[in-house]
């Protein structure tokens, strides 16, 4: 099992910036992808980003080049850097814990809010 802890919603205004932490504690494997997906009442919910455990990052066309990710390994950590908000970016954002080596998991956090007024 494998225990997720987001950090760092709040409300923001537009053009502003937030640091969302994830922190996963339990069982947790060598070879994970790691990543954010956000939900609002009017989507389904969406990637944001993710990180693999060899580099490589996705990342939601809507976002690309205001939001970074990075992991720390040491700290069983993953943080989601936004930059220059817009209220678009609204939403319950989720921490997400995914592996399919030895065996298929996926874990979820309890989500935290980001909210970004206009």
């Amino acid at each position: 099992q494998v225990h997720l802890v987001e950090s760092g919603g709040g409300l923001v205004q537009a053009g502003g910036s937030l640091r969302l932490s994830c922190v996963a504690s339990g069982s947790i494997g060598s070879i994970v992808r790691m990543g954010w997906f956000r939900q609002s009442p009017a989507k389904q919910r969406e990637l944001v980003a993710t990180l693999a455990a060899g580099g490589v990052a996705n990342f939601h066309d809507s976002v690309k080049g205001r939001f970074t990710i990075s992991r720390d390994d040491a700290k069983n950590t993953v943080y989601l850097q936004m930059n220059s908000l817009i209220p678009e970016d609204t939403a319950v954002y989720f921490c997400n814990y995914f592996e399919q080596f030895p065996h298929w998991r996926e874990y979820w956090g309890q989500g935290t809010q980001v909210t970004v007024s206009a």
